[in-house]
């Protein structure tokens, strides 16, 4: 389960742009939380905690508690907004949540068991449909990532959803098909997608 991170904030009264970028010169990023049936409320919190949280990789499936105005606020991460040049964080939207509240997250895949795959030994290559999964889960038990056993698949094996053991009470956002999160390929298969990937690019230009 992700772990729960405490952030400190202060409320901000002054907007636009010509106040956010007062405080991005202070080292502070400007950030919303919205949601719940409640008036939104603006923020700004310090530049160096959220890029720490950020660099940690699961800060976006990551209850976040933030202290604001007297009041802690459980909250949920659902977007970052950054400079396109330098990447330094511009804004951060966050959700209001309750304890329990049924939340839409993305949840890292990751593939274990490689070396007891009979194909993959033998010079197959894993193809990663879907490196991450949308699931619908309880706020208090968002799980950190999804493990795949790829032991026993042969040449040409594909993994569906419904062939993942999600953690209890989790589901897939994406509910009305069967969708394909990874498959066995021989090298050839990979190469001849890039090309058809290329071709298509070229006659598109």
């Amino acid at each position: 389960m992700s772990d729960v991170l405490n952030l400190s904030a202060e409320t901000r009264e002054r907007a636009g742009k010509g106040a956010s970028r007062a405080m991005r010169r202070e080292g502070r990023v400007p950030a919303v939380i919205y949601g719940n049936k409640q008036e939104p409320l603006s923020i700004h919190v310090e530049e160096k905690v959220l890029v720490k949280y950020l660099q940690t990789g699961h800060f976006m499936n990551s209850v976040v508690m933030i202290d604001a105005g007297g009041q802690s606020l459980r909250t949920l991460p659902k977007d970052v907004q950054f400079h396109p040049v330098t990447d330094r964080p511009l804004h951060v939207d966050f959700l209001r949540i309750g304890e329990h509240t049924k939340v839409n997250v993305q949840v890292p895949v990751v593939f274990t068991d490689e070396e007891a795959s009979p194909a993959l030994k033998q010079g197959a290559v894993l193809n990663v449909v879907q490196h991450e999964l949308e699931l619908v889960v309880d706020a208090a038990d968002i799980p950190d990532q999804i493990s795949v056993s790829l032991k026993g698949l042969e040449l040409g094996a594909t993994i569906h959803i419904s062939d993942i053991t999600l953690p209890k009470g989790a589901e897939p956002a994406i509910s009305d098909r069967d969708f394909t999160v990874a498959t066995i390929v021989a090298p050839t298969a990979i190469a001849d997608e890039e090309a058809d990937a290329a071709e298509g690019e070229d006659e598109d230009a």
